[in-house]
């Protein structure tokens, strides 16, 4: 009896976890946030690694060629054989002459990370000292330079970076993975805020400066390695400077086409995780509530158990989703995923487990190992 009761114990364990993400959340919203300085704006370099077309791709190059911010240049390295990217960087040339448009092709390297390897050559053409890296798939406002520049004017800010939500949430799909981002994803960044400050980057949106990325010997040292933003945020903490996360938000245009494209990307993210940071990918399992609720009605079962666990698990997932993406995102549209946070931690659940299963990944057409740290493609 006594072990049982020793495992509800256990069990709750992921409670305590989601009032410290309550509590995060709540913390890192409530700060006051401070108009960028209307006297703070050197001259940017947006720089754009693109291969294939992503959806609605005009529409969020378009975004940044309509930008409010006196000097701006928009760089982007695409492949010299992708007839459907030209087209659409040819019309955005031909409907924006006023803004500084250059097309790269190629990266001229080879490296196991394409993408890594077209912000090598991006970052060393770019014009300007400023640097903004943001994906293809990413729509802003017209404020968005000023914004997430802003934080640079202070010499102790190596790198800033924000949070992102989708353009539209119109499948199934969109829904549960909006909950999962909300719910799950950001709660895990607002945790690691509060705890040990804000050390990686999300790839979305990151601005920093040539010097803050020479510091660490630039794209080119790790263009063979995986989860580039997560790195360039973590090398440029090490430097001894902080990384901004702004509670500005911007949107990505969502590319999940069926439930099992989410979960292989999600299953991705936790391979690589598992290898760069096996303790806390491990430490994931103390965050699900789900399971633990469960197995403890399991362990114990009664009424009293299964109202008691699976009650409190659920009024804390919520609060946890309501705290960061109503309140603190200002998305009121995410009511509407509140029913399949279940849903999301049972799949979160299941990827996790088969994250330890997973000896290779699959990016962008291709498989590799993840040895050492670094991309090594798999051999046929």
């Amino acid at each position: 009896m006594t072990a049982a009761y020793l495992f509800l114990g256990i069990a709750a364990i992921p409670f305590i976890y989601y009032l410290i993400a309550i509590f995060s959340s709540w913390r890192y919203f409530k700060q006051p946030v401070k108009p960028p300085d209307a006297e703070f704006h050197p001259p940017v370099s947006n720089l754009k690694p693109i291969r294939g077309l992503d959806p609605e791709a005009y529409e969020n190059l378009a975004s940044f060629c309509r930008q409010d911010y006196p000097d701006y240049e928009i760089v982007l390295c695409i492949d010299s054989d992708d007839q459907e990217v030209i087209a659409v960087v040819e019309k955005l040339q031909a409907n924006f002459p006023q803004r500084s448009i250059r097309v790269l092709y190629g990266s001229g390297r080879v490296a196991a990370n394409d993408k890594v390897a077209k912000l090598a050559r991006l970052v060393e053409e770019a014009a300007h000292e400023v640097l903004v890296i943001s994906d293809s798939d990413v729509r802003v406002r017209p404020d968005y330079l000023r914004q997430v520049t802003a934080p640079l004017r202070d010499p102790k800010i190596g790198a800033v970076t924000c949070f992102y939500t989708p353009t539209a949430i119109n499948t199934f799909t969109d829904h549960l993975q909006t909950a999962g981002m909300t719910s799950d994803f950001y709660a895990g960044v607002l945790v690691a805020w509060q705890l040990d400050g804000i050390k990686f980057a999300l790839g979305p949106t990151i601005a920093t400066t040539r010097a803050r990325l020479a510091g660490f010997g630039g794209y080119a040292s790790i263009e063979n390695q995986p989860a580039d933003d997560l790195l360039v945020g973590r090398l440029i903490a090490e430097q001894g400077y902080a990384v901004a996360l702004l509670p500005y938000v911007i949107e990505t245009v969502p590319d999940y086409h069926s439930l099992r494209a989410l979960f292989l990307k999600r299953l991705r993210w936790l391979v690589v995780m598992r290898h760069m940071r096996p303790s806390g990918h491990l430490g994931l399992l103390l965050t699900q509530g789900l399971p633990w609720s469960i197995a403890a009605i399991v362990v114990h079962p009664s009424a009293a158990v299964a109202l008691a666990y699976l009650g409190t698990y659920y009024f804390l997932r919520v609060a946890m989703t309501w705290t960061i993406g109503i309140h603190g995102l200002k998305q009121p549209r995410f009511w509407k995923q509140m029913p399949l946070i279940p849903l999301w931690d049972a799949l979160a659940f299941c990827i996790w487990l088969a994250s330890f299963l997973r000896k290779s990944i699959r990016w962008r057409g291709a498989d590799y190992y993840i040895r050492e740290g670094k991309l090594v493609p798999v051999k046929d």
